[in-house]
């Protein structure tokens, strides 16, 4: 349900400037890193992390409903703020869920499935607001996200609270049931979890700017039926990620994880690079399948490797907010940063400044990160 390169597009047929377009998302992005270390912190101390996920879900409706209904300057702001504080509810509440209850023995698995729905939900999420764009009007594609809101509050609370394992979810020992604020200084002094921090602060600046300035290419190019090619560059990446995703967590388990985040690291430079030799919407498209073979290594390894580093610490969330709060800061500041850059140099210029920032991150992850992968798992 997440519509930030719908919302590119949309502001773009608006008649928004580049440069405003990505101010936009800068702000809806920067509102995202604010809540990502209280999110963490509070999916690690919180026992109702159902209702922690809720209110994310009801923070994504607000801000459609808003979009759709009032796009004025201002309330665009505030509905990107809403939006962006969804970042740091949503993912960390949901990876709790997933660690309570599935245990760290059963985490690959569990989190690549968790993905394949997602991707394909988004696939399927991303044709219908393409449809509603080009039949109905661009508004209705956030009308349509507020309502699908709905059944992923039914499906929440389909999970009964007791099969959540409380201690389990917050990656602890059996014996802490505490919450030592000497923790978080611990994974400070974590330097794999810095450096793997710094790899993904690198790879998320080079990515986010990548697809909305594609967007933003393809509302102003006012070609026939934009807003369904528009959809197509979200649909089919997604179906990627629900293809790869579990086999992607099965593949870390033979291999390791270091090798294909590599390998993720990998395809996303040539997605920047490709994308600067290609203008027409069925080859973008085409570019795309890069995009959902990243996208399944990279959301579900980060996952991973922040279990790995965090084993007994009972700090798994507040470490994945950590994270989300560097890596949210990363891309706040590209879709501004490139937006600029774009405005005066062009388009070529960002895309050769994304490729190179992934490449540097794949350097440092090559040449100083350790294998993650512990030999056996202990709960």
């Amino acid at each position: 349900m997440s519509f930030g390169s719908f919302l590119a597009f949309y502001l773009a047929d608006l008649g928004w400037s580049k440069q405003n377009v990505g101010l936009a998302l800068t702000v809806g992005g920067l509102a995202g890193v604010a809540t990502q270390i209280p999110g963490g912190a509070l999916a690690d101390g919180v026992r109702w992390k159902r209702g922690l996920a809720s209110c994310g879900f009801v923070l994504i409706a607000a801000s459609a409903l808003i979009l759709a209904l009032r796009p004025g300057f201002s309330l665009v702001f505030a509905a990107e703020i809403l939006h962006g504080m969804t970042g740091g509810i949503i993912g960390p509440a949901i990876a709790a869920i997933s660690l309570g209850l599935a245990g760290r023995h059963g985490m690959s698995s569990r989190v690549g499935r968790n993905y394949r729905f997602a991707g394909a939900g988004n696939a399927v999420t991303a044709a219908l607001m393409g449809v509603l764009g080009a039949y109905l009007s661009t508004s209705a594609i956030f009308i349509g996200a507020a309502v699908l809101c709905i059944p992923a509050l039914i499906a929440l609370a389909q999970i009964r609270p007791e099969e959540i394992d409380y201690i389990r979810a917050r990656n602890a020992t059996k014996r802490d049931h505490g919450l030592s604020l000497q923790r978080l200084i611990d994974l400070i002094k974590n330097w794999r979890l810095v450096l793997f921090a710094g790899c993904m602060v690198l790879f998320h600046f080079s990515t986010a700017s990548l697809l909305p300035l594609v967007s933003e290419n393809l509302a102003h190019s006012k070609i026939a039926n934009s807003a369904l090619f528009m959809a197509g560059l979200i649909v089919i990446p997604q179906l990627v990620v629900a293809i790869l995703a579990p086999w992607i967590g099965y593949w870390s388990e033979l291999w390791g994880r270091k090798p294909l985040l590599l390998a993720g690291f990998a395809v996303e430079a040539a997605r920047a690079v490709l994308f600067t030799l290609v203008s027409d919407p069925l080859l973008m498209m085409a570019v795309q399948l890069f995009d959902g073979v990243s996208g399944a290594v990279i959301t579900v390894l980060t996952i991973l490797v922040v279990t790995d580093l965090t084993t007994g610490t009972g700090r798994f969330n507040l470490a994945q907010g950590v994270l989300g709060t560097l890596t949210g800061t990363a891309a706040a500041i590209s879709t501004g940063s490139v937006g600029f850059l774009v405005q005066q140099l062009g388009d070529l210029a960002g895309f050769v400044l994304m490729a190179a920032a992934t490449t540097v991150g794949a350097a440092l992850l090559w040449a100083f990160l350790p294998e993650t992968k512990p030999a056996k798992y202990v709960d």
